[in-house]
């Protein structure tokens, strides 16, 4: 299997990132929601002791759409994808140490490091999306580090919004992507795909 192959079929069982995305941001709004109406001390547990449960509610949520749900054990990108998923609770205690320093820091540190998180699902997915996700991440979270006047649960809303809105641009990318396959398959009689 090549590179190309390979990340059409990342892009095509991972629906274009739409179900990991999905669960990432709703777990952001859950924590954004006990951020504003709760306690802080709530909100960090929400956020990284969910942050646990994507990579498992994704694999549920894959099953439940049906088709696959798991690449195929010639896809060279398995290992990558499984590399990439621990970059994030590695280093979390990068973000402890943001947080130490001042509470306001938690959030726009998370939403950096998830953006840092996104940059190699570039390659991963071959998906240029995923660079600008990661550009918005970064560039909002330290925005919002250096805000006069930071509201604590602020970065947690957007983060939330952006990740749900990305998830939805994913799945429409992927599935174009299907649609075109399928076409040029059915009336060139070409190859199909997958």
């Amino acid at each position: 299997m090549d590179v190309a192959d390979a990340q059409r079929e990342v892009r095509q069982v991972f629906r274009g990132g739409f179900v990991g995305q999905l669960v990432s941001g709703l777990l952001w709004l859950a924590s954004a929601a006990a951020a504003t109406w709760g306690t802080p001390r709530l909100a960090i547990l929400i956020v990284v002791c969910g942050g646990f449960f994507i990579f498992p509610l994704t694999m549920l949520g894959l099953r439940l759409l049906g088709g696959p749900w798991k690449l195929s054990p010639g896809n060279p990108l398995n290992a990558l994808g499984m590399q990439v998923a621990f970059v994030l609770p590695l280093c979390l205690p990068l973000v402890g140490a943001a947080t130490m320093e001042k509470l306001e820091w938690f959030y726009p540190a998370l939403m950096i490091l998830l953006g840092a998180h996104y940059l190699p699902f570039i390659f991963l997915y071959g998906m240029p999306m995923f660079g600008v996700l990661a550009a918005a991440l970064v560039s909002l979270g330290l925005m919002m580090a250096n805000a006069a006047r930071p509201a604590f649960a602020a970065p947690a809303w957007i983060t939330g919004s952006i990740l749900i809105g990305f998830a939805f641009a994913g799945l429409w990318l992927a599935g174009r992507e299907v649609h075109h396959d399928a076409a040029r398959a059915g009336v060139g009689g070409g190859p199909s795909v997958g």
